[in-house]
């Protein structure tokens, strides 16, 4: 039997730039709280951010959130890649995975691993999309497509590595051109990566009775309404700041570096939340360390006074 749509779809979302390690206990708490996707459909926005807090790639829970209403709408999963790729945060690789694994189409799931495992296999240095998706459905004859496209992500994740490739315990080593070619890290040549650039901003702790002030950022952007310390824009001039703590954080485009000040009075619309209950606030990973950054700091100044 193939796996149920709704497990397949939420797994390959939660995989998207995230380690399995990572993934493996929060998907488990996600199906425990929401076991079908009619109950995920019917969950309150913040209930669900709160529970990906920690996910990182936000955006990928606001479609999350966007994608289960519109199954539920529709009364289940469509069961072709054309038709999932229709849907809010499903693009080419999610769709053909979803359906190859929980329907059984001959779909070419080709993600960076996928990629790397069939230009290596075939000899390709700089492969083209379509050679490589090519080759994945040749793979897929004769085989059931679903255990071919997790055959392939499993080989590339774990043996097929992007340094230090395990060839020796390589099922496909004996039709590997890389490997035969002696040096299988030179196939595919690897991109060279633009320099990220970096941004500062600042926020906001304000202290009382044992809480501290908390916003919920804009629905859109990055970070769209996940919970936060309030503050400013971020940009690349670095601000006049008498900050308590500074955390940096590396984001996808950018990396940051936010300072966080102390200010007598709550800014913006929020809420009071509980100091010794921050673990429950479902703040991003980002807000979570300025915290506990900030903690430590006004920790260390009370014992020195």
């Amino acid at each position: 039997m193939p796996p149920e749509p709704y497990v397949v779809w939420l797994s390959e979302i939660m995989l998207q730039q995230t380690t399995v390690a990572a993934v493996k206990p929060r998907f488990e708490r996600f199906l425990a709280r929401w076991p079908t996707i009619e109950a995920l459909a019917a969950a309150a926005d913040e209930d669900i951010l709160s529970e990906w807090a920690g996910l990182g790639y936000y955006a990928r829970a606001r479609n999350l959130i966007a994608c289960a209403r519109a199954v539920a709408a529709r009364g289940g999963f469509p069961q072709s890649a054309a038709q999932l790729r229709e849907l809010p945060g499903i693009g080419a690789y999610t769709s053909a995975a979803i359906a190859a694994i929980a329907f059984g189409e001959a779909a070419a799931a080709v993600d960076t691993n996928v990629e790397r495992v069939i230009a290596r296999v075939q000899g390709l240095a700089e492969p083209a999309r379509s050679d490589v998706e090519r080759y994945a459905l040749a793979l897929m004859e004769g085989n059931r497509p679903g255990d071919l496209v997790q055959a392939l992500m499993d080989v590339g994740a774990t043996i097929c590595r992007p340094r230090q490739p395990r060839c020796e315990s390589c099922p496909l080593r004996g039709d590997c051109i890389a490997f035969r070619s002696g040096d299988p890290e030179a196939y595919p040549v690897r991109r060279a990566r633009a320099p990220r650039p970096h941004k500062y901003g600042v926020a906001y702790w304000t202290e009382r009775d044992g809480r501290v002030w908390l916003v919920r950022r804009p629905s859109k952007g990055l970070l769209g309404g996940m919970a936060a310390l309030p503050g400013g824009e971020w940009d690349q001039s670095p601000p006049r700041s008498n900050a308590i703590a500074t955390v940096r954080h590396v984001f996808t485009h950018f990396s940051l570096d936010l300072h966080v000040e102390p200010r007598p009075e709550p800014v913006g619309e929020g809420w009071w939340h509980p100091l010794d209950g921050l673990a429950q606030a479902g703040l991003p990973t980002l807000y979570r360390r300025a915290a506990e950054a900030a903690l430590a700091a006004l920790r260390g100044a009370r014992a020195a006074a």
